[in-house]
This record gives C-alpha cells, structure tokens and sequence, in this order.
C-alpha cells in the first residue's frame, strides 16, 4: 500500500545532540556550523558528502549567508510589528494546525513502532535461515604498477627481482609513484581492499591466486600492462550471529511494522467514512 510506505518513509529518527560551534552573530543571535550542516543535508537530501569538495565549501557560504539573511529579515520582522498583523496570525494558525497534524502522525507511528519486539528466537532463526546474507568475499589489499608496454613491464619486474619483504614493498611504491600511469600511482599504486570479481577478470584471477608479499609477472588488461603487489589477504568468511544481530533485529521490526500498519490502515479505513 502506498500510504504505508510513505508513513514508513516518514519516522522520526532519534539524533544525538553535538557542541555546536558559533559561526557568526546577528544582533547577538549565534548561527552555528550545526544550523547550516543541517541546512546543507535538507537542500542535497542527505547527500552533501558526494557534492565535489571544490564545492562544497561554496554552498556552505551560501547557505550561512542565506541563514544571516534571514536572521535580518526575522528582526526587522519584530521591530516593525508583523507579528501583530492580522495576516501573520492567521498564517501562523495555519502553520500551527499543519504542524499539530504532521507531529501526531510521527508521535503515533513511533509509539506503534516501539510496541514491537523481536524475540532472541525470532532473530536466531532468521540468521540460521539466510545466512548467505552475511558472507562476506574474499578479499585482498593489493598494489600495482601500470604502463602501457610489456617491455615497460619486463623492465620493471626486473628492476625487482631477488628482492623481498620491507626492501620490495618500498621499491614497488617507489616505482608505482615513479612509472605507473594509473591514477593510484601517486599513492604508490595502492588499491586497498577489494573483493573477489570487482576487478577486470584477469588482473582478478592473478591477485587472488597470489601469495602475500610477492609481486606478480607483467598481467595484460584492456587497460596495459600490470606488475601487482600483494600486500594482505582476508579469507572469505561469514559474518558471526553476534556482529548481525542489532541488523536482523531493524529489518524484522520494520517489516513487522509494515505489516501491522497495513492492517491497521484497512481498519481504520473500514471505520471511517469516506466518500
């Protein structure tokens, strides 16, 4: 039903309280970092972190200098009684009303939502039963060298041969920050972590049947030609029922919930009169 996903979608979500820092005043009124990064996170829907950092020092301006605006506004609002015209009062009634009905809705949902409780069964049979859920790949940390030739490759590999351990790791950054065209090389060619398949099949397929600590022969991609380091190695494992379990407990609470406000939607419809 799509009025219970929208009230779904609706929930109050419980916030920590943060020191908020003052970032400037208006006629002895504080504006904090904590009034715009909410603002921030309202105008980009949640997403302000993947706005381009050249960016987002520039909206966060902007949106300090739209909150000073109104700060302004709102006092010189005071000073020239608007608060006392008949138009404020009776758009401010219906600003209340609005907000008494969409704050009963929140109470009501949240109440509902707390009454339900998953029990230790509940929550260990679902684990026992989708346990493919909860399996984590095997994965590795892995560096490499890029180039466009094999000869540049061959070059490389033999400029590292006979060497091992710390002496290898730091000639094979050295070399990455030196010869690799990829874009990791300034980092030394680090890859970090990743896991089975996420990378081009056979650049894939000779990392992951590499030991830790070796480097490999030159490996041809659509990309050129890799030297791969293997710096760690995770094994694939699943995830213990202790590290899941708070997880299983949200998703079968709120598919209780969607359940229980499905039927209580439809009774409540059945009572009311609708035409």
């Amino acid at each position: 039903m799509k009025i219970v996903t929208k009230v779904v979608t609706s929930l109050v979500v419980l916030s920590t309280l943060a020191i908020a820092q003052t970032l400037v005043t208006v006629n002895g009124k504080a504006i904090t970092d904590q009034e715009v990064n909410s603002e921030l996170m309202q105008a980009t829907q949640g997403r302000f972190n993947q706005v381009p950092p050249e960016k987002q020092q520039q909206f966060r301006q902007q949106v300090l200098d739209q909150l000073v605006a109104k700060e302004l506004i709102y006092d010189d609002a005071q000073k020239t009684g608007i608060m006392d015209t008949k138009q404020f009062k009776d758009e401010y009634k219906k600003v209340q009303e609005r907000v008494k009905r969409e704050l009963a809705i929140q109470v009501w949902q949240k109440q509902l939502l707390e009454k339900i409780k998953i029990s230790p069964k509940e929550l260990k049979k679902y684990y026992d039963e989708n346990k493919d859920e909860f399996i984590e790949k095997e994965s590795v940390h892995a560096r490499h060298i890029l180039v466009k030739t094999e000869a540049e490759a061959k070059a490389i590999e033999k400029q590292l041969k006979g060497l091992k351990g710390d002496a290898l790791k730091s000639k094979f950054i050295q070399l990455a920050k030196d010869k690799s065209t990829g874009p990791s090389g300034p980092k030394g060619g680090d890859l970090g972590f990743f896991a089975q398949g996420q990378m081009v099949p056979e650049f894939n397929a000779k990392v992951f049947s590499m030991k830790v600590g070796t480097v490999s022969a030159p490996v041809k991609t659509q990309f050129g030609y890799h030297i791969i380091y293997l710096e760690d190695k995770k094994v694939g494992k699943t995830r213990a029922y202790t590290e899941v379990k708070s997880f299983i407990e949200q998703r079968l609470k709120m598919e209780k919930f969607k359940s229980e406000m499905q039927a209580k939607m439809l009774a409540l419809k059945n009572k009311a009169t609708i035409k």
